[in-house]
């Protein structure tokens, strides 16, 4: 991920995830922001992606496909709610990124059972090496 403008991307399709339950949780706005500070985005080009519609853009390679949709699950667990829209939203993106849906579904369970609600880089990146063998 170099150009500002594909970070700019990755923020937008983070922000139309935020709002698939039909509302943003303060937790999930701030999420996003350090997100953001993470990725060297403006502040107010962050909210300007409050009022965009968002058109998906390909990730390039692998491992920039998984980190995005850890970044997704890391949202969707963030306001301590999951919701059967953002279940599905999830399963749809990681799908139309390419990867496969019984590795999302394993980082996912795992995830629901760890008590922060995170995996290790180590295991994320393995349940998707594995699927690929």
């Amino acid at each position: 991920m170099n150009s500002y403008e594909e970070k700019l991307n990755l923020l937008a399709e983070m922000v139309s995830f935020s709002v698939v339950d039909g509302k943003l949780h303060e937790r999930e706005l701030q999420f996003l922001t350090l997100v953001a500070d993470e990725l060297q985005i403006k502040p107010e080009d962050l909210k300007q992606l409050f009022h965009q519609e968002f058109y998906p853009t390909v990730i390039k390679t692998e491992f920039q496909r998984i980190q995005q949709f850890y970044r997704l699950a890391l949202l969707m667990h963030c306001d301590g709610v999951l919701h059967e829209r953002e279940k599905n939203a999830i399963h749809e993106i990681g799908i139309n990124m390419g990867l496969n849906p019984y590795a999302m579904k394993r980082v996912l369970k795992a995830m629901k059972l760890s008590p922060t609600n995170m995996v290790s880089p180590d295991y994320l990146l393995g349940v998707f090496q594995e699927q690929s063998n």
